[in-house]
């Protein structure tokens, strides 16, 4: 019975086991399908914002949950990532469910409710959100949404580049930095702890040849500051053996002046000067590249972190520099991405910068405040509070007083613990969270402990000797919610841990505990006028605005989380708006009559105009106020006005586009400058005009609207099918027309267009449109400044898209008309922009038509390849054949070739190398062809040198190294001269040798690049003239060979008439070419005869190396023998002992006959070389020397 029993009792207990099995089994099953079916949380997240939760968000999260989320954005973006709701299990250090965050830089671990509603931003442009559930215990979860940011370089540091040229952070191309004799240097900057390099620099500007000008850094010596070859020890300004850079930013001002000798250093407040007598009268020349870091290898880079780099080109005082805001910015280089050419592994978003704007504070560096800390702030005090002890604390109770109910007190907490055993730090770290939890949970005070982070350190003398025991230090931030003003003291905190150090698991124990209370932000003065009472962590300061009883601004005094200290935010004054009114009229009282504008005043006159512009709202009064202030600027120099001319030109166009007013228009009119807007109905526009004329008895003009002044200084007239080609969009928007004048042109200066501008300037626009390529013309007359008897104008817009953006003269789309005459000039154009009229003066503009340009220039590309073709034969020939080289003639004619076959290839490929863009190629290409110019006209002049010794002195003329001395000063002429040139140029070889464009028409049009010289004056000397002292020494050597060539050949009696003329002429011919006298067709195109003699130059001298290669190759007779001798066949070849080798008999006795016949075959005829050429062993045979009288018998 009993083991029937016993059967029963397991079987009925084997069954219940089975059907907890199977129960068990179906509810894991159901739940993992629940968990995965709510929620695909492993994903990318591309799109440019979005919203993601976590798994079956609002209900609970499943248990065991391991989720992803990888946010991507474009480079130059970041993500912004914010909480909307926010509830995941709590517990020390996270240790549980939690959410980490990797935002680039540093992960970081999040629970509890403390993340609601706050922001994080990402470093770089990718964001992962990681998610984890542990198998108890679930919340809510989160939902949060994210957003793609452009970032602004403002909000960005650079990691300086440590290996030179190599992901190089530099300024961009498009930035013209000017000459500086002036200029105000700001950059912020960090050096790592780790690195004592002390030879590093911060910055280096260089010219095109890598020539250093201007950088700034230390050496063993100190801080210098180098400028152009001089480099200035700071001494006393800033620290010789210290760093002055550190681990966080630092500013640092540089003012220089070259005037005085005087370098100014604004650093911490303080300015001090350092004489540098050696800087005097220096400047620092344009068109440079200026990179981060170090240039070369022979000094290292900074190895730290730059920010907000400014260069204004003026130089500011010490309260200026005190007073320097975010907002002032550079006015040559300023902290804005269009400025900066920078990698984006250099790049590294961060929060705190000085004048980071978009970024919301991250709770990695800003801790919440109450308002963020969810049911902390609603928080009682448990128990009644114990009488606080009086203690005595290291640091001053900042936290006593005036404690508002909006935030909580703070506190930092450094203890050190020990353990015999050998835990890793994430070991020790989840301990001490747990026992801090432990210790503060069931707390008489509402208190939080957050940011716990372990270091190993060292313990005290007196345990060193039990090596087994590790100390570790213990940095926390408690949080403490004071709603109801009851005071906790840091004793209190003090002792509450030492009364819990034997609950401490793992073996641990105390050694010091020290509390101390989060300091607050001390008062202080930022900008000026604006005064911030000392303010507790993450309160926020609010006061008014200065000179205003209604605004204000406010400011937030920050906690940072990785040492526990606080500092201020950036002042919010945006709410702080000044009087534009007031700033106007006193910029009008600034530039009125008797005032001394400088260029620096005129920028910042214009700067200031500009923010009025842009940022306020323009009624007629304020609008007018600011046309006088332009109007006054005016009447300053070019020289003043060329900085700031570009500005000035759009804010004009702005003011003209955004004034408003009343009725049907609207006009403004003083000395300089008069503005005329008027309402526009794009439906039922039939046309209009305007015009400008001067007032009577008065000193500003009159504009008129639709009417015709016969006396006007400046009309436009607008055909009725203006607005014909515009898009739908476009068409709804007009609202208005806007016509400008400007009676001076102080404004307009264009530095590659050195053209006189003879007229006024007037411009016209329609509303915020772009109106080009009109069927019917725009009709433009406007007076000239200056009567012209022999008018050539060209009508001409101002293109502010030229010159990298500072505009320039363009004729594009506009023509003359044939109504102009000596007063005005009428334009017919196709566009609406500036006009005015160009009179060109010569050389300016070509007066050759566009079909005789194409054929001139179709003539010198074919003439110059056959003559490289050919020259190339000529100097082969020479080379193959060693008996043809052994004169001296011949020799001479080898390097002559050479010269003109490398001008010819370098001038057909000087075209295809201009259109790279590459401006330091394009300056070598103009700087060979300009030597192989001048050795080519010294190549013929020393042809001519020769020929004068071999006929007119032609007994006694033997020179020692005849050939070498040619080739000195045939080659080493040329390279002088160019070297010269460069060495004049000062670094700038761009203002001498660069691209241009030649082949324009009349109207400015088509043409073609090509690198050669640009300055006039050098063109002139070493081209013009130097060729000019070659013709008229060529000149007067063709006439004295020609004489002795007529004089010898008329003695002959056994030749015709007929036969003499015939050889003197392929004389004179041959000679023509070989001394360049073709060259000289180029004084002679001038007037009627420009179009002919342009002809005849392009045609004979693209052809020169032709003629020679005919008359002083392929004419000659020994030349003819060895090409028969070893290139022909058959009946065509010539013997090896045919003739070559004469008797010396037969030589005197042709010698005379011969030679004419070899002057007309060569320089000098290879059967006349033996009286000038040693190498002739022929002669030798019938000269006989008398040992003591040195005579040749």
């Amino acid at each position: 019975r009993m083991s029937h029993v016993s059967e029963m009792w397991c079987y009925h207990w084997k069954w219940k086991l089975q059907h907890c099995l199977c129960l068990f089994t179906t509810y894991v099953i159901c739940m993992q399908q629940a968990a995965h079916g709510c929620y695909d949380c492993r994903i990318v997240l591309t799109d440019p914002s979005g919203v993601f939760t976590s798994p079956c968000f609002p209900s609970d999260y499943p248990n065991s949950q391991a989720c992803k989320w990888i946010i991507r954005a474009p480079h130059g973006f970041i993500i912004q990532l914010t909480f909307i709701d926010f509830d995941i299990e709590e517990a020390p250090g996270c240790i549980y469910d939690s959410l980490t965050l990797d935002n680039g830089e540093s992960p970081m671990n999040l629970c509890g409710i403390t993340a609601k509603g706050l922001s994080y931003n990402s470093t770089g442009n990718e964001m992962i959100v990681s998610f984890k559930s542990d198998f108890s215990i679930q919340k809510k979860g989160f939902n949060a949404s994210y957003v793609r940011i452009a970032v602004s370089l403002r909000n960005q540091k650079v990691i300086i580049p440590q290996v030179p040229d190599v992901d190089a952070v530099s300024v961009a191309e498009t930035v013209l930095v000017p000459d500086l004799s002036q200029f105000t240097l700001c950059f912020e900057a960090t050096k790592g702890s780790s690195d004592d390099n002390d030879d590093w620099k911060v910055f280096s500007y260089t010219d095109l040849l890598s020539t250093e000008f201007f950088s700034f850094g230390k050496t063993t010596k100190g801080h210098f500051l180098s400028i152009s070859g001089t480099q200035c020890i700071l001494e006393n300004a800033l620290p010789r053996n210290a760093e002055f850079f550190t681990g966080t930013f630092q500013q640092l001002c540089v003012v220089g002046d070259s005037f005085s000798g005087s370098i100014g250093i604004y650093a911490k407040s303080t300015y001090h000067i350092v004489y540098c007598p050696s800087i005097f009268g220096k400047v620092i020349p344009g068109n440079g590249r200026l990179v981060l870091g170090s240039n070369s290898n022979e000094m290292s880079s900074l190895n730290g972190d730059i920010y907000n780099f400014r260069l204004w080109n003026f130089t500011m005082n010490a309260q200026t520099l005190a007073n320097l805001s975010c907002d002032v910015k550079g006015n040559i280089v300023d902290w804005e991405n269009e400025f900066w050419s920078i990698p984006t592994s250099a790049l590294k978003a961060e929060n705190n910068l000085s004048c980071g704007s978009y970024l919301i504070p991250s709770s990695a560096i800003e801790p919440t405040s109450c308002a963020n800390l969810g049911s902390l702030c609603q928080a009682t005090v448990n128990a009644t509070t114990p009488t606080p002890p009086t203690v005595t604390t290291n640091m001053p109770d900042t936290n006593r007083n005036d404690k508002p109910n909006n935030g909580g007190l703070f506190y930092r907490i450094s203890i050190t613990i020990s353990s015999s055993n050998s835990n890793s730090v994430s070991k020790v770290h989840d301990v001490v969270a747990e026992w801090l939890n432990r210790t503060f949970q069931n707390w008489n005070y509402t208190v939080y402990v957050v940011n716990i982070s372990i270091h190993p350190g060292s313990i005290k003398e007196g345990v060193r000797e039990k090596r087994s025991i590790k100390s570790f230090g213990v940095l926390a931030l408690l949080v403490y919610n004071s709603t109801n003003n009851i005071d906790l003291e840091e004793e209190d905190i003090r002792q509450k841990l030492i009364n819990n150090n034997g609950t401490m698991e793992g073996g641990y124990k105390l050694h010091t505990v020290d509390v101390d209370p989060v300091e607050k932000c001390l008062a202080e003065e930022n900008p000026p006028n604006y005064f911030w009472p000392d303010t507790r962590p993450t309160v926020t300061n609010i006061t008014l605005c200065h000179g205003s009883s209604v605004q204000t601004a406010s400011r937030t005094c920050y906690l940072g989380l990785q040492n526990y200290t606080s500092y201020w935010g950036q002042p919010d004054l945006r709410n702080c708006t000044e009087n534009a009114a007031d700033i106007a009229n006193q910029l009008l009282n600034l530039t009125g009559e008797g005032q001394q504008l400088t260029s620096d005043k005129v920028n910042d006159v214009v700067q200031k105009l500009k923010k009025i512009v842009n940022d306020e709202e323009i009624d007629e009064s304020l609008g007018s106020t600011v046309v006088t202030i332009f109007s006054n600027i005016l009447t300053s120099s070019d020289s003043v006005l060329a900085a700031s001319s570009s500005e000035a030109l759009k804010t004009i166009d702005a003011l003209a586009l955004k004034i408003q007013f009343t009725g049907p228009s609207m006009s403004i009119s003083t000395r300089n400058l008069a503005l005329g807007v008027s309402t526009m109905n794009s439906t039922s526009f039939k046309g209009g005009s305007f015009s400008v004329s001067p007032q009577n008895n008065a000193s500003d003009f009159q504009i008129d609207f639709d009417k015709d002044q016969t006396n006007a200084f400046a009309s436009v007239v607008l055909p009725p099918s203006l607005l014909k080609n515009l898009s739908q969009d476009e068409f709804e928007v007009i609202s208005r027309a806007q016509f400008t004048f400007f009676n001076k042109n102080g404004l307009f200066q264009d530095a590659e267009n050195p053209a006189n501008l003879t007229s006024f300037v007037v411009a016209c626009s329609i509303g915020n449109i772009t109106i080009q390529d009109l069927q019917d013309y725009v009709k433009v007359t406007i007076k000239h400044t200056k009567i012209q008897e022999d008018p050539k104008p060209t009508c001409v817009f101002w293109d502010m898209n030229k010159n990298g953006g500072n505009g320039g003269w363009n004729a594009a789309g506009c023509q003359v008309d044939a109504e102009s005459n000596e007063n005005e000039t009428v334009c017919l154009c196709n566009h609406l922009t500036h006009f005015g009229v160009l009179m060109d003066l010569q050389r300016t503009v070509t007066q050759i038509d566009p079909q005789n340009t194409k054929v001139l220039t179709f003539i010198t590309y074919i003439g110059c390849g056959i003559s490289a073709i050919f020259s190339a034969a000529t100097l082969l020939t020479y080379i193959a054949f060693e008996k043809l080289r052994r004169d001296y003639p011949s020799k001479i004619l080898m390097n002559l070739s050479t010269a003109l076959l490398f001008l010819n290839l370098i001038f057909l490929l000087d075209g295809w190398i201009a259109s790279f863009g590459i401006d330091g190629l394009c300056i070598a290409v103009a700087a060979l062809l300009h030597f192989f110019l001048l050795a080519t006209f010294t190549w013929m002049g020393l042809e001519a040198v020769h020929m004068y010794i071999a006929l007119v002195k032609v007994f006694n003329t033997y020179i020692r190294r005849y050939i070498l001395k040619f080739c000195i000063i045939g080659w080493g002429l040329p390279a002088l001269v160019i070297a010269i040139v460069l060495a004049s140029a000062n670094t700038n070889a761009s203002h001498v040798y660069g691209k241009e464009l030649y082949g324009k028409d009349a109207n400015g049009q088509g043409g073609d690049d090509f690198c050669w010289i640009k300055s006039e004056v050098v063109f002139y000397v070493t081209c013009a003239g130097y060729f000019g002292i070659m013709f008229l020494m060529n000149i007067a050597m063709f006439i004295v060979v020609m004489v002795q060539i007529c004089g010898r050949n008329g003695k002959r009696t056994n030749r015709s008439l007929k036969e003499e003329i015939l050889r003197n002429l392929r004389s004179v011919v041959s000679l023509t070419f070989l001394l360049g006298m073709t060259w000289g067709f180029a004084f002679f195109a001038w007037g009627p005869l420009t179009l002919p003699f342009l002809y005849l130059f392009s045609i004979f001298n693209s052809l020169q190396g032709l003629f020679i290669f005919v008359f002083h190759c392929a004419m000659k007779e020994n030349v003819q023998k060895q090409w028969r001798r070893h290139l022909c066949c058959g009946r065509f070849r010539l013997a090896d002992n045919s003739d070559w080798s004469k008797t010396a008999t037969n030589i005197i006795k042709k010698s005379s006959d011969n030679l004419g016949k070899s002057l007309s075959s060569s320089s000098i005829g290879s059967n006349s070389t033996y009286l000038t050429s040693k190498s002739k062993s022929t002669t030798n045979t019938y000269c006989k020397r008398n040992s003591h009288t040195g005579e040749f018998l």
